[in-house]
């Protein structure tokens, strides 16, 4: 039975190491992607302190759709290159946004959200699986430190798929 252990880290970088510690326990052994994303959802909830969204959307060959998530209710279906989350999912590339109301063309699935950081998950061989989406109703809440260390935790979520 796995569990979650209170994490108490100085800082970023070891909040981040910490968290991906647990998920790789919380997730070994399973390769249901639902599951997975179920408990990684929740435990980073639990865990990523100033957030008031986490979750999925899975690219389902057209168009990116809510997964499991923690929060408010979502948006359900974000087009390719549309928002922060198509926006990721097209460029393959990790979205840092400091202030939501700035950036072009933001969906606005929760009003409270001001910044947000979207990590694009992209299989073995390439092919687009979708995005891990965090809202914070604080202003410029993520940094590059959350890049990395969100980009190192989808790393733990896809690993587990495979």
């Amino acid at each position: 039975m796995f569990t979650v252990a209170p994490i108490e880290a100085a800082d970023k970088a070891g909040l981040y190491a910490e968290l991906a510690a647990q998920a790789r326990g919380l997730l070994h052994g399973e390769r249901d992607r639902v599951a997975n994303a179920a408990n990684f959802a929740a435990l980073a909830w639990h865990a990523l302190p100033r957030i008031n969204w986490c979750g999925f959307y899975f690219f389902d060959g057209r168009e990116l759709v809510v997964g499991p998530f923690q929060g408010k209710p979502a948006c359900v279906r974000i087009a390719l290159g549309k928002g922060v989350c198509g926006t990721a999912a097209a460029t393959r590339q990790t979205q840092v946004v400091l202030d939501v109301n700035a950036f072009p063309g933001h969906i606005a699935c929760d009003s409270a959200s001001r910044s947000e950081i979207v990590v694009p998950l992209v299989d073995a061989h390439g092919a687009l699986v979708g995005v891990w989406d965090v809202d914070s109703p604080e202003p410029a809440r993520f940094d590059d430190e959350d890049r990395v260390g969100m980009e190192a935790l989808c790393s733990v979520f896809l690993d587990a798929l495979r």
